[in-house]
């Protein structure tokens, strides 16, 4: 039985799940999120994907970031699938970083076994994280191509770092299993839709219906 997003437990559950953990700002969701959760549960055989609502990436500015309430509620419109999860649990456990976050959730979920998700574009990025080679001890990664990044994030220094902790990719579902620091990249179709475009489109959009509605007062006046 999947667990819905109002009633995920903060600590205390023993089920024996497989469960990719895909965080972010999420500002707002859009279909390349759930194309890398999709692609995860069927790749990996996971019981679940947790869409992490992060309340606030160190990496990103707060400038523009839409609340926590509007950037789940995001998610959720899109999410409409009950194997997708979406959560603001890092807000109820009180976590910042990722490698805080895995902890406490293997603390709360002792049976469970988690796989991190993110796109080449995160995966590239890696070294900024707060002590980045403590995560990857942590927890396994699955890295997912994103336009633009997924050749230089392959042959880049995140992956030449952890070139040993590589999963071929035809032991890719046994990468739940394994003991970290271990990584794969599963190939798959690429999703150019960013969600930095969607908010420029958004705010070009209020632009014009701000515009709509002064001409259309011009013309009554």
């Amino acid at each position: 039985m999947p667990v819905h997003h109002a009633t995920l437990p903060v600590r205390g559950d023993r089920r024996a799940l497989r469960i990719g953990l895909l965080g972010g700002s999420f500002n707002p969701a859009h279909e390349g999120h759930i194309q890398i959760a999709r692609r995860a549960l069927h790749v990996l055989g996971l019981d679940q994907v947790w869409l992490m609502v992060s309340p606030g990436n160190p990496l990103k500015e707060k400038r523009g970031m839409a609340s926590l309430a509007s950037r789940l509620a995001s998610v959720r419109r899109l999410a409409c699938e009950p194997h997708l999860v979406p959560t603001a649990i890092e807000a109820r456990l009180g976590t910042r970083y990722a490698v805080d976050t895995v902890r406490a959730l293997r603390r709360r979920f002792p049976r469970a076994h988690f796989v991190w998700l993110m796109g080449t574009d995160v995966f590239a990025e890696l070294p900024r994280w707060h002590r980045w080679k403590t995560f990857v001890r942590e927890v396994p990664i699955a890295v997912m191509p994103r336009p633009g990044s997924t050749t230089a994030a392959l042959h880049g220094q995140t992956a030449q770092r952890l070139r040993h902790a590589r999963l071929p990719v035809g032991r890719i579902r046994q990468l739940v299993e394994k003991t970290p620091p271990v990584w794969a990249f599963l190939p798959g179709p690429q999703n150019g839709i960013s969600a930095t475009a969607l908010r420029r489109a958004g705010s070009a959009e209020s632009l014009r219906q701000t515009d709509r509605a002064s001409t259309r007062q011009e013309i009554r006046s």
